[in-house]
Formats: C-alpha cells, structure tokens, sequence
C-alpha cells in the first residue's frame, strides 16, 4: 500500500469542491452571456472536425511519500463531450499518444484537462492540476496549474488538427468520431478466489463506441416500472439502500487502475480477441487452454446514456450473483439506457455446426445480440438500429438482431451453451449466476461483506 501525503489528501478534498463549484458557476455565465451577444449580433456559429492528439506530460509532482505517480487524465469539451486516458503507472513524464476525434465542435469550444494520480483502492483519487485551452488548431505545450493555484505542476504536450465541419452541424455538435477504444476491467478478486478457472470471467469491458446520437436520435430505455426486481431498485424507501449497493458495485468494476487492459478496436478480429478464453481441465488429458480462440459464451450488455459506451461481462460469472440487476449494474442503476440485452458470438452456421478442430479463422463470425433485459425492457422495433451502431463500429462483421422471445433465439443461445458444456469443459453450474464455497461475490466485497461459506444458487435476473 502506497504513503499518501496527509497535505495532498486535503487539497484534493478542497480543489475538488471548489473547482467544481466555480467551473459550472463559471461556465454557465460564460455559455449564457456569449449565446446572448451572438443572439443579439446575429452571429452564425461555425463548426470544426478536430483530432486532438494528447502526447504526454512531463515535470509532474510526486504524489506518494513513496514512489511518484500513476497519472490519467479526463479531457471535455465544453463539459459536453467526456475523453478518459489510459493510466501510465509509476511516473512523473507519462506518454499517452492518444488520440480523440470530434466532429461539429464550435471553434468558440474550450478543452478542459484535469490530471489525477490513480489511487487504487482508495475512495478517491489525488488531485494533480489542470489546464484550459483553445481547440485552435497547432502543436500546444501548456502548464498545468495545481489545487488552489499552486504552479509548477508540470507541462502537457497535445496537438489538434482542425478542418472545417460539412453538413448540419448544429444538428450534431460534438459527436465522438473515434478512434473505438475500449478499458478492460478485471475483478477486484482476481487471485484472491481459491477456485477460479477463468480470470477473464470476472471481467468487465467498456467500449467507446461512436454514432449513437445520430443513430438513435433522442431515444432511450426507461427502467420497466412493470417489472418487480426494477421496482425494487428505482422505487421505494428500500430503493435508496439497493441503488447504494449496486452503484458501490459499479464503482469497483469500472475503476480505472493500473491493471486495466486499453486498446483501439480497428478490425473484427480485434473485437473477437476481447471475447477469447476458457480452459478446459480434463483428468485424462491435463489441461488444455482457450485462451487464444472465441469463446461460447453469452453476455450481457448495456448502450450508456451518459458516456454512450457498450458496456458488457459475461452473463453466468458467480462474482455478479447478488445483484438483482446486473443490467442495473453495469449502468451505474441510470434511470435510462439507449438500449440493453444479451449477446454471443458464433461461427456462421452456429455452434452446432462448428469443430474444434476448425481454426476460428477458417470461419466466419457472428455476433447474435438481443433485448433480453427485464430491467429496461428495451423496444423490439429498435433492433435494427442496434444491429446498424454495431455494424457502424465493428464493421467487417455480420450482426444478428433477435427479439428475445424469437425462438431462433433460444436455438443460438442454447447451441452456444451446449457448446461450451461438452467440447471446452464449461459445468452447467458455470452458466447460471451462482457462489461456490469460498468465492467472495461482488456485492461481499462492495458491503465489506465476507465471502459465503456455502454454495448458494439464486435465479438470475437481467
């Protein structure tokens, strides 16, 4: 565990309160008095396509008594559009060389960058500084200023390309253009479980996916007030106490830490390569690994409403079996989504066509996605436009839009499974959300909690 500086912990508390306050106090007077002068002026706003390049930082303080600093960053626009980068661990001159693209941005538009130090485990993280620009386009080398105005905290290098924006841009400010990047998040338990087969299973993905505005519009999923276990989340005096456990829960999965995995998705295999694993252990043969070939599996997903991600773990992983929703889970209990569900990947023809013995690209592949979620209960009449974002994002690939009572379906779904239970050694215990003996759920660690002593099965709810 890492020395904290006792001073730094209170300039975060403070910095965080106040920038907060004076940053949206600020910038709605800001936002206000400008739309009212080019109201006034009859001033027409223009709009520019930007690929803003965040290269690295250098001369960045020490944060820990010992050590230096594990640094990320958040960059907005204009607090409408949200980038998070990678963590480089252990350094005070991280290289990011990430880049973020933006189309319709208004060339009046503010890059906000605020710098922390990755704290694992930790309620919150240090607080290091920030930085305002332009999104004027060149090479920028600025000085990132500390909490409470404190200088010297170092320099940050970027560069943005700016082209003039084509089309309705008003219609569309600030929409994401890529590049499609995704976090893995592993397990808070990882390693620390006495019979876990698959550490992969007890992962969390979050995909940054592009065109959800223009694909859907200003449609989105209401939680399903039909729907009992939703009930009990959103609605209730009971509802309070639940929503704090799943959200507790949310904040563990999704922590950016030093050991999550970053990449950009260009290609379809870079996509399935996400979906790999599973080990087979055979008392005749040993032990045989899956780690490099899809695995059949079905899992589930949400489309955020807040950061428009895809959000997704594998459905029957033990670790998620307390929650009443792990829709709700992976949404951060978010009244709305654009859209949630189920999905698995198979080989054209499907799994009950398909062989071992088949290299996986010797075939081609699928990715069977639904709207099997009681939580939010999202429109059927929607699927096509899930099965266009998909396709829009990964493309190269076919996508299959199924509406979950449609029997085709159940036989994919089933197939995969069947799969997985007879050639990759997966027991149909390992398909429904349960707890084996000494293994600690997710909701035992979120509520200190500890792990259960006895197996328990409880029915799984999306």
């Amino acid at each position: 565990m890492r020395l904290k500086n006792p001073i730094q912990s209170v300039a975060n508390v403070v910095e965080s309160l106040h920038s907060s306050a004076q940053t949206a106090k600020a910038r709605a007077a800001r936002e206000d008095s400008i739309n009212a002068a080019k109201e006034e002026l009859g001033i027409v706003t223009k709009y520019v396509d930007l690929v803003i390049q965040f290269i690295g930082a250098s001369g960045l303080p020490k944060m820990d008594l010992l050590g230096t600093a594990d640094p990320y960053f958040h960059a907005k626009l204009d607090q409408k559009l949200l980038y998070v980068s990678s963590v480089q661990p252990n350094t005070l001159s991280p290289v990011w060389n990430e880049v973020w693209r933006v189309k319709n941005v208004p060339t009046s538009a503010t890059l906000s960058v605020v710098l922390r130090d990755k704290d694992d485990g930790a309620p919150m993280d240090d607080y290091i500084g920030k930085f305002e620009t332009t999104v004027c386009k060149g090479t920028k080398e600025v000085e990132v200023q500390g909490p409470m105005g404190l200088r010297n905290r170092g320099n940050f290098w970027l560069k943005i390309e700016s082209s003039p924006s084509t089309g309705s841009a008003e219609l569309l400010p600030y929409s994401f253009d890529g590049p499609v990047h995704y976090s893995r998040h592993s397990s808070p338990t990882v390693g620390a479980l006495t019979n876990l087969r698959d550490t992969r299973l007890y992962s969390t993905w979050k995909i940054y996916i592009k065109g959800v505005p223009r694909i859907f519009g200003d449609q989105v999923q209401h939680w399903n007030r039909n729907y009992k276990a939703a009930q009990a989340i959103f609605q209730g005096p009971t509802s309070i106490a639940v929503r704090s456990g799943i959200q507790a829960g949310h904040r563990m999965l999704y922590a950016r830490t030093v050991t999550n995995g970053f990449g950009v998705i260009n290609t379809p295999d870079d996509v399935f390569s996400l979906l790999h694993g599973g080990t087979h252990r055979s008392s005749n043969d040993g032990t045989v690994s899956y780690a490099h070939r899809v695995k059949p599996a079905v899992y589930t997903y949400i489309i955020s409403t807040d950061d428009e991600s895809f959000r997704f773990s594998e459905t029957g992983a033990a670790f998620f079996v307390d929650f009443a929703s792990k829709h709700a889970l992976h949404s951060n209990c978010a009244e709305t989504v654009r859209y949630s569900g189920e999905f698995h990947p198979r080989p054209v023809g499907g799994w009950m066509n398909f062989s071992d013995e088949i290299a996986d690209d010797a075939v081609g592949w699928e990715l069977v996605i639904d709207n099997n979620s009681g939580t939010y209960s999202p429109d059927a009449a929607l699927l096509p436009k899930v099965k266009e974002i998909m396709e829009f994002n990964f493309s190269g690939f076919n996508v299959v839009a199924l509406s979950h009572d449609d029997p085709a379906l159940k036989v994919s779904t089933d197939a995969c499974r069947a799969y997985a239970m007879s050639k990759r050694g997966v027991t149909e215990h390992e398909l429904e959300p349960h707890a084996t003996e000494g293994e600690e759920t997710l909701s035992h660690r979120a509520s200190g909690k500890k792990p259960r002593i006895a197996a328990v099965i409880i029915p799984g709810i999306h």
